[in-house]
């Protein structure tokens, strides 16, 4: 039997169990009733015959913590690391990230002038693999990674060269899957990923319908490595982030209204007015922080009601 196979067949009679992280306790659940963890937790992490969590057991292993409070949101002692920091949301997200306490690693391919003290930086193009190796060789341990960086520019479909087609697919896409790979070893249990995807990932785009489909396609590879990851304690989650001006997006929309296109976008979101990049970088903050340990394979809209509206315009005060 396969292990898609054996998933398929089991998945509504178990839950896996995998060890918690330090500082955390563990208590054996069994069903409509409470139970002790036993002294020995060595076991926890496997599912012995019979045991936690096997099939057709009916007892899970659950890790509890202290309470949420303030401190929850510190991200203290862990390493964030951010591509596409140079400028908007992964500037926000950096500048954020260090007011909280972490220590970053920040890449992009502009100058990171603006970088806090202390980060480790370098000036890449994370479509370049040994770019990219050699900028994960210098890190340690990840507890973080924001896949931020990304970008388009306006073309019908039927204009699109495929050089461009594929500069697009590398550059909202395979990068993002590149990078994952890459720093995935260093990863620990209790790590987070935060892939920042748009509303495009989840309308009609036109005159972007291959940054729109790469969005898409991030948003279901950040549901599936949700899965897949969460044996390992890693969690996975997206933002999705519209109606925020940034320097890159203002210069492509820009150019999108100068091409007289067929289709007039919103403007103004529900909430009447525009956001900020620190509005974004405020929920992949929460995503990377101890308040959402439980969150994983979900999709954070940061647009002020816009996915919501649909294709609905506000028109009054």
């Amino acid at each position: 039997m396969t292990p898609g196979e054996h998933y398929r067949r089991n998945r509504y009679r178990f839950r896996p169990v995998i060890a918690p992280p330090a500082g955390w306790r563990v208590a054996v659940r069994g069903i409509g009733r409470g139970e002790t963890a036993p002294d020995d937790l060595s076991s926890v992490g496997t599912r012995p015959a019979g045991g936690w969590g096997a099939p057709g057991g009916d007892r899970v292993a659950v890790a509890e913590r202290e309470p949420l409070g303030p401190g929850s949101l510190s991200l203290a002692d862990r390493l964030v690391v951010v591509t596409g920091a140079a400028r908007g949301i992964g500037a926000a997200t950096a500048a954020l990230c260090a007011r909280l306490g972490a220590r970053l690693a920040l890449c992009d391919r502009d100058p990171l002038g603006g970088a806090p003290e202390g980060a480790i930086t370098a000036v890449l193009d994370v479509r370049d693999d040994d770019a990219a190796r050699a900028f994960a060789a210098r890190l340690g341990r990840v507890d973080v990674l924001v896949n931020n960086a990304g970008g388009t520019f306006p073309a019908d479909f039927a204009a699109l060269s495929p050089r461009a087609e594929a500069a697009l697919i590398a550059e909202n896409f395979t990068q993002v899957t590149a990078m994952t790979r890459l720093l995935l070893p260093r990863m620990p249990q209790g790590a987070s990923i935060v892939n920042v995807t748009s509303i495009e990932a989840h309308q009609a785009a036109p005159g972007f319908a291959i940054y729109a489909a790469m969005k898409a396609a991030l948003e279901n590879l950040t549901r599936t490595l949700a899965l897949e990851l969460a044996p390992r304690g890693v969690r996975v989650n997206a933002v999705a982030p519209d109606a925020i001006p940034t320097e890159g997006e203002e210069s492509v929309r820009e150019a999108m209204l100068a091409a007289s296109p067929a289709y007039d976008p919103a403007r103004v979101p529900p909430l009447g007015r525009l956001g900020v990049p620190e509005d974004a970088a405020a929920a992949i903050a929460y995503l990377a922080s101890d308040l959402s340990r439980f969150v994983t394979g979900t999709t954070i809209h940061v647009d002020g009601g816009a996915h919501a509206a649909g294709g609905w315009r506000r028109v009054r005060t």
